[in-house]
């Protein structure tokens, strides 16, 4: 009993040290199994955030139940091939540019992690906020993303902004799309 709550502390400490933009993140980050899982858990409750902010502004707007079940699916599954897609690039960018990156699984953790921000998504469903709260946590992600880069490549801030913005801007040009898109089902 005792092992598993030291277990959970580091885990606590691995997200707040995401959601700090600490250096440590990629320290702290051990790869085996389990962490891997619970990184992706971290992106799944990214996705469920994202989820349930849009499902309560669609019940708001009450939208039919289809509408509600596209934009639902359509945000869920954005988040989550938005993880993968923006990790292989960076992998991908990090090999061809020699920057030695670590194992595919090990930067998926990473970048797992830095997702922590994302699990607020949810409070987007804020009247007047809500797409400045969406760009400020999208941010804080790929300042999370660039800083564990940096760390675990070993190059410069620089070198590492460059590396993770890259693909950046085209998850959020396709959330965009999708969204505007979802709005589409609504009328």
């Amino acid at each position: 009993m005792k092992h598993d709550a030291a277990r959970e502390v580091s885990i606590w400490r691995t997200i707040r040290d995401a959601l700090t933009l600490s250096p440590r993140l990629s320290e702290s980050v051990e790869g085996n199994q389990k962490t891997r899982r619970f990184a992706f858990t971290i992106v799944l409750l990214a996705a469920l955030s994202r989820t349930l902010g849009s499902a309560v502004i669609s019940l708001l707007n009450r939208v039919t139940l289809p509408a509600l079940l596209i934009t639902a699916v359509s945000g869920f599954f954005t988040v989550i091939v938005g993880y993968y897609f923006w990790t292989f690039t960076i992998w991908k960018l990090g090999q061809w540019s020699k920057f030695n990156p670590p194992a595919y699984q090990e930067l998926l953790t990473l970048v797992g992690f830095a997702y922590s921000p994302q699990i607020l998504n949810v409070l987007t469903l804020i009247p007047l906020f809500g797409r400045p709260i969406e760009l400020i946590l999208a941010a804080w992600t790929l300042l999370a993303v660039t800083i564990a880069v940096q760390r675990v490549m070993r190059i410069t801030m620089l070198q590492a902004t460059v590396i993770s913005f890259v693909s950046f801007p085209v998850i959020q040009i396709v959330s965009t799309v999708v969204q505007v898109l979802s709005q589409q089902f609504k009328n």
